[in-house]
């Protein structure tokens, strides 16, 4: 995964945890780029770790991006400190520990009902879950110390494609078959609905994704989480001039309400913050634009669409399936 997000400087590199690019004119930046399950409609599972789980027994060697680590063969009480927390559920490993950015999103609530929040300044609340695994970005703080506590793995977001990154996940928790069986899937039925989607509407028509944070507006290239990856790159959906000038190399691109229409395209996915300033979609400049006098602006709540996980994008391609094939 390239892309998650936030504390707005992000604390994951995508929310695939906090951002890792930056574009000249951002004051702040969106997180990158991580939902229900495979079907959205499907009862959520809690991913803590039960007291009466059996305690994991062996280990494999892990080659990570710093070396060869000592992981459980069959971790139980895994503390996820950004971005991945979504790749760790969708695999069926129990979690006792996340970011912020993991708990606050809707999709992940029942889920996580039972898990920490923590943070790598939170030593001593890690230690008192007693984590068999640490997993995080390389840029946590306090890693030696972590690493005392338990096998601490991180990696450089964006250094592999999102695809690639679940695999990783998967190689970590020895669940690579489990990895690339979703893989191969989710590949596959993005495909056919681009396929779809283009025989429907033309494969000339242009998308954009939006998201308001604060009193800020982002545009977004084609890795940064919030369905990026499924339209741009999985089904190879047209991209506007503007947005591909601007947001393609960084991943985001901040803009104001007035310059909107340059950037929207013949369709919108407008990830929206509740938390935000959207008094810019009661102007005459926002209603005059072509998809929003079309109604083909789709929104959706951005807490629920940061990431770029199994289950975040099984999320997304459910909801882009259902607003544009019906």
């Amino acid at each position: 995964m390239k892309k998650v997000l936030i504390p707005f400087v992000l604390t994951l590199v995508l929310i695939l945890s906090a951002c890792g690019g930056k574009t000249a004119n951002n004051e702040s930046s969106p997180a990158q780029s991580e939902q229900p399950s495979a079907s959205s409609s499907a009862p959520a599972e809690s991913a803590s770790a039960s007291a009466t789980t059996e305690p994991a027994t062996g280990t494999i060697v892990y080659e990570s991006q710093t070396g060869p680590v000592d992981v459980p063969a069959n971790p139980q009480r895994v503390v996820v400190l950004s971005s991945f927390a979504g790749n760790v559920m969708a695999l069926g490993v129990p979690l006792v520990g996340v970011d912020d950015w993991s708990k606050i999103n809707p999709k992940f609530e029942d889920r996580l009902k039972d898990v920490q929040s923590v943070t790598d300044e939170s030593l001593e609340k890690i230690i008192e879950l007693d984590p068999d695994l640490i997993i995080g970005l390389d840029n946590i703080k306090n890693i030696d110390k972590l690493k005392q506590i338990a096998p601490t793995v991180t990696f450089t977001y964006g250094k592999v494609d999102y695809l690639t990154q679940h695999l990783e996940i998967g190689k970590l928790l020895n669940k690579e078959k489990e990895a690339q069986a979703w893989v191969d899937d989710f590949k596959a039925r993005s495909k056919k609905a681009g396929e779809d989607i283009k025989a429907k509407i033309g494969a000339d028509k242009t998308f954009s994704v939006i998201e308001s944070y604060d009193k800020q507006l982002y545009v977004f290239g084609d890795n940064w989480g919030r369905g990026t990856e499924i339209l741009y790159q999985e089904m190879k959906l047209a991209m506007p001039a503007k947005v591909k000038e601007m947001a393609l190399k960084d991943g985001y691109y901040a803009i104001s309400a007035e310059v909107l229409p340059e950037y929207a395209g013949d369709y919108v996915i407008f990830s929206k913050n509740p938390d935000a300033d959207n008094a810019f979609q009661n102007t005459d400049t926002y209603k005059n634009i072509p998809a929003v006098k079309a109604n083909h602006v789709f929104e959706v709540n951005a807490k629920e669409f940061y990431f770029n996980d199994p289950l975040t994008l099984d999320y997304q391609l459910d909801f882009i399936i259902k607003n544009l094939l019906g």
